[in-house]
């Protein structure tokens, strides 16, 4: 556990951390001074998408409802687009990397927000299993479409994790906590 967090922060960091850090790091192999997405960036992963790629040095544009804009702002993002206001695939900038969290945008409109050496990785199941086949049948195809991948915790992970915690440079974002 990071000296810093409470047992209550620390219990958000295992999977919705470390599916960020896989995405961007891992399957997404995200270098210093590219332009990320992150779709659905004021979500579980989504918040902590966005520190970790700030801390890998990106450039990150979250996309979020108008009430989470500040908070994504808080986080870190360089720029911020209501998707309620505008579509982020239809102008606007084009990035090396993004990581969709929310699957609510065809694969094919995702591409357009590319450069031509940029990549998609799928992060949602919650569309259903055809989201997951679609992505695992484009990956096979085409260069832009990112794999699926399984966030399985490593300790190596974690220990990444509890380092960028302890230095400040990422913390949970924790909207409610229930008690038992």
């Amino acid at each position: 556990k990071p000296s810093n967090l409470t047992f209550g922060q620390a219990a958000a960091v295992p999977t919705a951390a470390v599916t960020a850090l896989r995405g961007l790091r891992d399957v997404g192999n995200l270098q210093l001074g590219q332009k990320v997405l992150i779709n659905g960036a004021s979500g579980g992963v989504g918040t902590f998408a966005v520190q970790i790629a700030k801390a890998l040095g990106a450039e990150v544009t979250g996309v979020c409802s108008t009430g989470k804009v500040e908070m994504v702002q808080t986080l870190g993002a360089n720029h911020v687009v209501d998707y309620t206001q505008e579509n982020f695939t239809q102008s606007g900038p084009l990035y090396d990397l993004i990581l969709d969290n929310v699957a609510n945008h065809a694969f094919a409109d995702l591409r357009r927000a590319l450069t031509p050496q940029g990549v998609i990785i799928p992060n949602s199941g919650h569309n259903g299993i055809g989201y997951v086949i679609k992505a695992i049948l484009l990956a096979r195809f085409m260069p832009q479409q990112g794999p699926t991948f399984v966030a399985k915790p490593t300790s190596e992970d974690l220990v990444a994790l509890k380092e960028l915690i302890e230095a400040g440079k990422i913390t949970p974002v924790i909207d409610k906590t229930y008690p038992i």
